[in-house]
């Protein structure tokens, strides 16, 4: 392979060569030498463990502004043999969207990021770089009574959101995001814009669930909007160990996949101060959202989960549109407008995921042991969030995305921290690993499932090089997607048989053995 400055220099001088459009791609090229290739770089790293001075740098960043740049970088790098990483939002938990150890170019989606709404048939077109907060805003605008699916985080990147399955709090009314997409834009590696029908039925299978960036470079989405209440209710309750935090929890497991749709209730564990001098507990926050009013939410818990105590006092009446901060936690009467506001900085934390599928009720006194090991831990968060409803009624062969009946909850699980330094985050990440190793006798099994979304390169991980090992990629495969795994490898062969579109965890052809 020639060095990387040739390679760079033979890119470069490509890509106007390929560009035939009034806009000049040069204008939204960032190269090393260039003042702002800093602040680009950085401006959508929200995972400080890849900020490191050590850590490898693109060639250079590509930040589209058309379609037309986007075709052109994927051309220019395909030609000079240079791997691209797509990156929208930048929340890829392990960064595999904006490094690599090879040479390398970012294609930056964030300012291809219009929302165009259409009430009267209740879609919208929405581009790959847009947030969610921009779309749920954009929704707003427009109608007081629609929302969409998909995550609390409002700054998440629609185009790697959604591509992975959209995970939210609507799921056991509505499902995921993917179960909402009607129709895509895509461009793949021949440099060709494909909608749904050109691509075909079996590629837009494939990206709505399996990670778009094995597959091309995603633009836009075509979504149907659901309806909502005018007035929803959103709740909070929160439960230490000393107060039966383990007897509302079992009870959590048993009926919080079983309750209405129009309800869902996540059980969030942190580590907080005790009651006892100086002793650390576990704070298990249930929090909640119903598609209707405290009048209607309160006969119903009482009836179904007592055990909870939720008192008129803990719930807030909202529009939909302001739950959207309430579960992002940004603070109450924090203007709407900020959902359009991209933040300057990223996040300057360190984190590292992980995540789990529970069939079973864990039972109680196991929680008291996993609670000790959590409290040893001290820098960690747990997200429960439960299953049941439409999750339950989707086939696991509908998307890419399996995990649906059967489960009861899903855990995530996020190790936080703020040191500095590689010893400082050894000993996180091997604090992270330790847990999830205590977890193994109460999830799934055989494998032990995972979600796409949260990518953890433990589990199993291609170097990106010319070849992509079809074995080892199975080993993680077969934990984001199950059975689902053949059919993705049977539409890559077609779409993408060289593997141009490759990182640590992509689908590879079956030629790549």
């Amino acid at each position: 392979m020639a060095a990387s400055g040739s390679l760079n220099e033979n890119f470069l001088k490509c890509l106007p060569d390929q560009s035939k459009t009034p806009n000049p791609i040069s204008d939204v090229v960032y190269t090393q030498s260039n003042n702002s290739f800093s602040v680009i770089l950085n401006m959508h790293i929200q995972n400080k463990r890849f900020k490191a001075t050590t850590t490898a740098k693109p060639l250079a960043i590509v930040t589209a502004q058309r379609e037309s740049h986007v075709q052109t970088t994927i051309l220019c790098a395909k030609t000079h043999g240079i791997q691209i990483r797509i990156r929208s939002g930048g929340h890829d938990a392990e960064g595999l969207s904006y490094i690599s150890d090879v040479p390398y170019v970012i294609l930056d989606l964030f300012l291809l990021h219009s929302v165009d709404v259409d009430i009267s048939s209740a879609t919208a077109w929405v581009e790959a770089g847009a947030t969610l907060g921009q779309l749920y805003y954009h929704i707003y605008e427009k109608s007081k009574v629609h929302a969409f699916p998909a995550g609390v985080g409002t700054t998440l990147g629609t185009g790697g959101h959604f591509s992975g399955g959209g995970y939210g709090n609507l799921m056991r009314k509505y499902g995921l995001s993917v179960d909402n997409i009607i129709d895509a834009k895509i461009v793949d590696a021949n440099g060709n814009i494909l909608d749904r029908k050109s691509m075909g039925e079996d590629l837009f299978w494939a990206i709505r669930g399996g990670g778009g960036a094995s597959f091309g470079v995603i633009l836009s989405w075509k979504i149907n909007l659901v309806p909502v209440p005018a007035t929803i209710t959103v709740f909070t309750v929160n439960k230490i160990v000393e107060d039966g935090a383990a007897d509302v929890l079992y009870k959590w497991q048993e009926v919080a996949p079983n309750l209405d749709q129009d309800l869902f209730i996540r059980a969030q564990h942190s580590v907080v101060d005790g009651t006892k001098g100086g002793k650390k507990t576990v704070r298990v926050a249930f929090v909640g959202e119903f598609l209707g009013t405290i009048d209607r939410l309160l006969p119903l818990i009482s009836k179904s989960f007592p055990e909870l105590g939720l008192k008129k006092s803990d719930c807030i009446e909202m529009p939909w549109i302001n739950s959207t901060l309430y579960w992002d936690r940004i603070p109450t009467g924090t203007p709407l407008e900020t959902l359009l506001t991209i933040p300057k900085e990223p996040m300057t934390i360190y984190f590292k995921s992980k995540s789990d599928y529970i069939k079973t009720p864990i039972p109680k006194k196991a929680l008291y042991a996993i609670w000790d090991k959590f409290i040893e831990s001290r820098s960690m968060i747990m997200q429960w969030n439960p299953y049941g409803g439409k999750m339950a009624q989707i086939p696991s062969l509908a998307t890419p995305f399996p995990h649906r009946a059967g489960n009861l909850f899903k855990i995530h699980y996020l190790s936080l921290w703020t040191e500095d330094g590689d010893e400082a985050n050894n000993r996180y990440l091997n604090i992270s690993r330790s847990f999830y190793d205590l977890m193994a006798a109460y999830v799934s099994k055989s494998p032990r499932e995972t979600f796409h979304n949260y990518k953890d390169v433990d589990i199993g991980a291609n170097h990106p090089s010319n070849t992509t090992s079809l074995d080892i990629a199975r080993t993680y495969g077969s934990k984001y997607f199950k059975n689902n795994f053949d059919r993705l490898v049977q539409v890559k062969t077609r779409v993408d048989p060289l593997n141009f579109f490759r990182y640590e965890q992509s689908i590879p052809p079956k030629s790549s053995n």
